[in-house]
């Protein structure tokens, strides 16, 4: 979901302190911020998302940008919050944590890689991500429930736009070959 046309009317009267703007700026970025989290195996992603509102706020008068720059600002804060996170807690992300509420089917855009993580449920989707690398799980999750480009995908992860269509593309390589492997074992997903 995407503001259009009243972005910079919604950015304008956001800056202005208007608590419409506010809400509609978070109703458009909040899920796919918390899943994005979440997917990252972020020890805490409602605090996380949280922090990384308040620090949009704190900055929002600094922004310059199109609507496509300001989500990948947000997501930009919202990895910089699950990296101090993880070094608070000195935890390793390995899997996506908390409830199956964090991340639904309605806050997500019906891609193929969504698809795939859809069919298998929360859990299922779960399970596949846990088997791609740190990069890929990072990228596909930037990529798919942030909705960002890969350029924008870049800049939020420092790599360089190859490096992030290679690893997607690797990503979702290995996402159907468990998905596959899912189907075929006995009690697998029909």
């Amino acid at each position: 979901m995407t503001l259009g046309p009243a972005f910079d009317s919604v950015l304008t009267a956001a800056r202005s302190g208007e608590e419409w703007a506010w809400t509609a700026l978070y109703l458009d970025l909040a899920g796919p911020v918390r899943g994005y989290l979440a997917g990252r195996g972020s020890p805490e992603p409602e605090d996380e998302a949280s922090e990384t509102f308040l620090h949009v706020a704190r900055g929002i008068g600094r922004f310059t940008g199109t609507e496509r720059d300001f989500r990948a600002w947000v997501f930009s804060i919202a990895h910089r919050r699950m990296v101090d996170a993880h070094r608070r807690a000195r935890v390793r992300p390995v899997a996506a944590a908390g409830s199956s509420d964090e991340v639904s089917a309605s806050e997500l855009a019906p891609s193929a890689e969504q698809q795939v993580l859809l069919r298998y449920g929360l859990e299922g989707a779960r399970e596949l991500l846990a088997g791609l690398s740190e990069d890929q799980r990072q990228i596909l999750l930037l990529r798919v429930v942030g909705e960002l480009s890969v350029r924008e995908t870049a800049a939020v992860i420092g790599k360089s736009e190859s490096a992030v269509k290679v690893a997607q593309h690797r990503a979702i390589q290995a996402l159907r070959r468990a998905a596959q492997r899912q189907h075929s074992r006995p009690g697998g997903p029909v």
